[in-house]
């Protein structure tokens, strides 16, 4: 085993967990999710059959990842944020065959106690601030926040918010890295 899970975390059959990946208490892995290296997942969390989990992904206590997830590299689940996978789930009818994708793209932050409506994938390095409820598609670097959830700006790869001057280029504080802003869509400005 190339990875740690506490003695108390359970990891169901035909799980693919990488390298330094720690799984903590109270934990369950369900069958045939795709875990990355270096993963954090933190105490009772809820990981659903085929949920795929790039490398370097924390996951805070208590969160629930159901299927048809996938999150690329970097991502970071805050403390009890959760997804759904039917939009209109009741409790006699089973809709499996229903469950709906969300792809959560490299670098995005989701803040505790978020919810994230199924069928609506998170961009880059966007920010869901915490209790926010996301009910639409998330562009890349977006800052969202409320309930419903609400862009209010824009985010760096550093997790600052961004200032666009007149000629809609914006410097990260922290890194110094350049972003330009085209068509209402923010991307790094290569130096």
């Amino acid at each position: 085993m190339d990875f740690f899970a506490h003695e108390t975390a359970v990891i169901d059959a035909g799980c693919q967990i990488g390298e330094g990946t720690k799984i903590w208490h109270f934990s369950h892995i369900m069958p045939n999710c795709k875990i990355g290296k270096d993963c954090n997942i933190g105490q009772n969390v809820v990981i659903s059959p085929e949920v795929i989990l790039g490398n370097k992904v924390k996951v805070q206590n208590n969160v629930s990842i159901y299927t048809g997830v996938i999150c690329e590299d970097e991502v970071f689940l805050g403390p009890s944020m959760v997804f759904t996978n039917i939009t209109n789930p009741r409790s006699a009818i089973i809709r499996k065959d229903q469950y709906e994708k969300t792809l959560v793209k490299k670098g995005a932050s989701i803040g505790a106690n978020a919810t994230i409506v199924c069928g609506n994938n998170i961009g880059e390095y966007s920010f869901i601030g915490a209790g926010s409820v996301v009910t639409k598609e998330v562009k890349p670097y977006a800052l969202i926040v409320g309930n419903p959830g609400k862009q209010i700006g824009w985010m760096s790869e550093f997790g600052h918010r961004l200032n666009f001057n007149s000629n809609g280029i914006a410097v990260c504080p922290e890194s110094k890295e350049e972003y330009i802003m085209e068509k209402n869509n923010v991307t790094k400005k290569i130096k």
